[in-house]
């Protein structure tokens, strides 16, 4: 079992930055590779970015490329997500996720998930 717990969601004005934290604990952390997700209100859950065992790879849907950044510190068991320019539909509970697969898209490539937490973008 791997245990996730995420921080660093917050209320910011559109166009500023926030950094989230996924903390994992259990499993060897380097043997994962970790995505971050989101859900708004009535929408289905989306991939956000994604992460590589070493973090040499890293891959990102098309809406956050150049304004979000992924990266992790195996050493602290910890992934990140670096988020600037936010916009209000950026607005989301924010989820990060362990699993086995580089590259993948798809949440069930991701076997382990934190509760979440919620980003709220103001215009």
């Amino acid at each position: 079992q791997v245990q996730l717990v995420e921080s660093g969601g917050g209320l910011v004005q559109a166009g500023g930055s926030l950094r989230l934290s996924c903390a994992a604990s259990g499993r060897t952390f380097s043997n994962y590779v970790m995505g971050w997700f989101r859900q708004a209100p009535g929408k289905e859950r989306e991939f956000v970015a994604g992460i590589s065992w070493t973090g040499s790879m890293t891959y990102s849907t098309d809406s956050v490329k150049g304004r979000f950044t992924i990266s992790r510190d195996n050493a602290k068991n910890t992934v990140y997500l670096h988020m600037n320019s936010l916009r209000p539909e950026d607005t989301a509970v924010y989820y990060c996720a362990a699993g086995r697969s580089r590259g993948s898209y798809s949440s069930t490539a991701y076997d382990y998930w934190g509760q979440g937490t919620q980003v709220t973008v103001s215009s």
